[in-house]
């Protein structure tokens, strides 16, 4: 039985660094899934035949579906699923069209749900599933509102789920970092660089959190930044809390 690791917008950011990662895991293959196939082919040819391409649209109604008779297929088990796909566009509510309301609420939510449950009747003591939520978490965020609100649902469902699975040996972690560099993240505003306090590179945000997986934690948090967002989020009132964000977001906001 091939033992595999799945992860999802694996082609960039924070995925591919997990992806590089766990091809260096006693995994038989690492399911790479993103909607861009050359850079999936791209990040194939770097890390080798471990990787196993597949280029798909998670937002798409069949593509759980089509996951989930893949894993049926191949009789594997599941030693690491990570949730990393995900979308995010900082700007005023009423920007945001309904199909894109439902597209990000269907890949940051529904999706890492779905895949939780069609990978756990393949899963064993040992396996570990990441999904990565945010310091964005922490509290409500004017102009980053939708973007905020997903990433509560993802921290409060596997923070559940790892309790539920207490006593299996199957773990869920929910992973929030700061700002992470990732193609995500524009670099400058009307000609000037963007300051992000607490900004980390990827690969050691993704390090860290495979790391408090194998140690069976509920969440990590890397860096000075999440940890004060999260202290902070805990002692001060939550209408300061937004106002002091709203007030640094509005001159970076993009309609």
């Amino acid at each position: 039985m091939k033992t595999i690791a799945l992860v999802t917008g694996a082609s960039g950011g924070l995925g591919r660094e997990f992806a590089r990662l766990l091809c260096a895991e006693p995994v038989d293959e690492v399911w790479a899934v993103a909607r861009g196939e050359q850079k999936l082919n791209a990040l194939r040819g770097e890390l080798g035949d471990k990787v196993v391409v597949l280029a798909m649209d998670l937002t798409q109604p069949d593509a759980i579906q089509k996951l989930a008779e893949r894993l049926h297929q191949h009789g594997v088990r599941v030693q690491y699923l990570v949730n990393n796909a995900g979308l995010a566009r900082m700007a005023p509510c009423q920007s945001f069209d309904p199909a894109e309301i439902s597209e990000t609420v269907t890949l940051n939510c529904t999706v890492p749900a779905q895949l939780c449950n069609i990978c756990l009747p393949y899963m064993a003591p040992g396996s570990r599933i990441l999904t990565l939520s945010s310091a964005a978490s922490f509290q409500p965020m004017a102009y980053l509102a939708l973007y905020a609100a997903s990433k509560v649902f993802e921290r409060y469902y596997t923070r559940a789920l790892h309790l539920e699975l207490k006593g299996t040996g199957i773990t869920a972690t929910t992973v929030c970092p700061g700002w992470v560099k990732t193609d995500l993240l524009w670099q400058t505003h009307d000609g000037k660089p963007v300051h992000y306090s607490g900004l980390a590179e990827a690969g050691p945000v993704a390090a860290k959190a495979l790391r408090d997986a194998k140690r069976g934690r509920a969440m990590s948090v890397f860096g000075w930044y999440a940890a004060y967002l999260r202290l902070e989020a805990k002692l001060l009132p939550t209408g300061g809390i937004m106002a002091m964000w709203a007030h640094g977001a509005a001159p970076y906001v993009k309609e």
